[in-house]
């Protein structure tokens, strides 16, 4: 009887998780508050593999994960965001330029709505999926873009990222699970580039190149859509 609940209660640590990212956001620990989504996405990652271990799949438990993770991986971001561009306005500039941050919880819903709903996605996506764009602007803000965009520029480049990974949230692009059914090169290959490539940025950039392994799995994404779509 308490398997059962096992999922639900993993599931709401990652709720838990991103309720925390969201203060050390308002209080510009972005960092801390990067370190914190990124454990709401270990909690989301294991939530579902303890439902297909225990069997203990559950309506209840499908809606709880989505909204678990419009909180963690929409809110949280995009407090970061609002923070993040409030504090680095260049004198004169609107302040609603901030508010844009916003963008990223409203179209991580729509893309949740819409994987609830689609059928489709069973063992790929269409669209950016809701955690990895939350990881880029998560450690984006807490280490890549306080270093590389110290330019004046930076609150409007940010909003034009922010443009960017939102259209990539909802258009229906074809991105690769990264869920192995096998170790067998055959079927996986996309998923060993990744992996493979992320090593190195990881080595080679440290912390910042968790940002810089989302930008490499849309690019696979992408690059393998186009040559499917050749193909055909």
């Amino acid at each position: 009887m308490i398997r059962k609940h096992i999922p639900n209660a993993i599931t709401c640590m990652n709720l838990f998780s991103g309720c925390i990212a969201i203060v050390y956001a308002f209080q510009g620990s972005y960092l801390t508050a990067a370190l914190f989504i990124a454990l709401a996405a270990v909690f989301d990652f294991f939530d579902g593999f303890a439902a297909r271990l225990l069997k203990a799949y559950s309506a209840m438990g499908k809606e709880l994960d989505s909204l678990a993770d419009i909180v963690s991986f929409g809110v949280a971001p995009g407090v970061m965001a609002y923070s993040y561009i409030s504090t680095h306005l260049i004198a004169g500039s609107p302040s609603w330029l901030a508010w844009s941050g916003f963008l990223i919880p409203v179209f991580s819903a729509l893309r949740l709505a819409k994987f609830n709903l689609d059928e489709r996605q069973t063992s790929s996506f269409l669209g950016l999926p809701t955690p990895a764009n939350a990881l880029f602007w998560a450690f984006g803000f807490g280490s890549s873009f306080n270093i590389f965009l110290s330019s004046t520029l930076d609150p409007i480049v940010l909003v034009f990222g922010i443009l960017i990974f939102c259209a990539l949230l909802v258009l229906e692009i074809p991105m690769f699970s990264l869920k192995f059914k096998n170790l067998h090169w055959k079927g996986n290959r996309l998923r060993y580039y990744f992996l493979m490539g992320s090593v190195i940025l990881l080595i080679l950039l440290n912390i910042n190149g968790i940002s810089a392994c989302i930008v490499w799995y849309i690019l696979l994404s992408v690059l393998n859509f186009g040559f499917v779509k050749k193909a055909r």
